[in-house]
């Protein structure tokens, strides 16, 4: 019954999720999700709040989480937003920003909820082809635009950016906002928070999705100078003043600050990374270089297709993006130690035949 739809909504190409199966077991390789469970503290506090409070308005402003997140980058609080999830955060950031204005640019091969925001928010956008090897080039963003948007490290691909290649774009687009996402920066990339009080149209997203195992809460934040703050302030109590909910505050506010089961979790992930991409390359793989919980591989000789397929039928799921030019390539998600043995196993098999 689409003759009921607003216009927008029949132009509208939605993100497409990596796949949530209900009815069968699987290893979940395929939503980068973090194979270790939220910090103890962080349950401990959620369960602590889930009591008759619950009944209340959580605090709109999420003062507490944004205290601690900004003492932690020894900022004020007026330079940190929360949201729900980095995807809110994101679309905020695309509506107070990009709105308006001249085509912004992004990646050709990034993460690909930059195009939906784009769509629906009727924002001009420009595609930036990356290099042949997948990286991106500061140089391919000096000129005219609306705005610039940065994954890094970047998504599907996993490389990171250095943060001098960063400045150089912030210092070759000081008229408009960069905008640089930080998803997966702590499994190695180099944040550029360190970089927001020198530039005034800088922000950086992160999420508490990947690092700090909080997927299911939809916990993100920016941080940037208090103007673009305000801006994102605005829209938000424009659209939905309450977004993060009193057990996802308290859940974060814990988890932020519980740094030794964050640095343990992550740096298990980062081991069984770097040792999954080497035997992924000597099972005749090309891997690129990781800076994040996933890698980006494909094989010399067998179809990125034929090895879904092959893994699904042995109960592993893995990404896998239909476009050019990354049609032959899987992105797979860092699991345990046993499941990342698993994965492996069952690649040697399907090479094996």
């Amino acid at each position: 019954m689409s003759r009921f739809w607003s216009p927008i909504v029949e132009k509208l190409v939605p993100y497409t999720p990596g796949e949530q199966p209900k009815h069968q077991s699987f290893i979940k390789l395929n939503t980068n999700e973090n194979p270790y469970g939220p910090s103890p503290l962080a349950l401990e506090a959620i369960r602590s709040a889930s009591d008759d409070g619950l009944r209340l308005y959580p605090d709109p402003a999420a003062a507490d989480l944004r205290a601690a997140i900004a003492s932690t980058l020894k900022l004020d609080a007026s330079h940190v937003f929360a949201g729900n999830g980095s995807d809110e955060v994101l679309a905020h950031a695309f509506n107070a920003f990009f709105s308006g204005r001249d085509p912004i640019l992004f990646a050709d091969i990034t993460y690909s909820f930059y195009k939906t925001y784009c769509e629906l928010f009727s924002i001009d956008h420009r595609k930036v082809p990356l290099t042949e090897d997948f990286q991106i080039n500061p140089q391919d963003y000096i000129g005219s635009c609306g705005g610039v948007v940065i994954a890094n490290p970047n998504a599907p691909t996993g490389i990171a950016m250095g943060l001098e290649s960063i400045e150089q774009i912030l210092q070759q687009n000081r008229d408009v906002v960069v905008l640089v996402d930080e998803a997966y920066v702590d499994f190695g990339g180099d944040s550029a928070v360190g970089l927001v009080t020198h530039y005034e149209n800088l922000i950086v997203t992160q999420t508490f999705s990947k690092s700090r195992s909080l997927a299911g809460m939809r916990v993100g934040f920016a941080v940037a100078q208090p103007h673009l703050i305000e801006a994102l302030q605005r829209v938000k109590d424009s659209f939905n003043s309450y977004p993060l909910g009193r057990l996802a505050q308290v859940g974060a506010v814990a988890a932020w600050t519980d740094w030794d089961w964050f640095d343990k979790t992550r740096n298990l992930v980062i081991a069984d990374r770097d040792r999954t991409s080497d035997a992924l390359k000597k099972l005749g793989f090309e891997v690129l270089s990781s800076a994040t919980n996933f890698v980006f591989a494909s094989h010399e000789h067998i179809p990125a297709e034929r090895l879904l397929s092959g893994l699904r039928e042995r109960g592993i799921l893995v990404r896998h993006f239909k476009q050019e030019p990354i049609r032959n390539w899987l992105r797979i998600s860092i699991g345990t130690t046993e499941e990342c043995d698993a994965l492996l196993e069952a690649i040697a098999s399907i090479v094996g035949e």
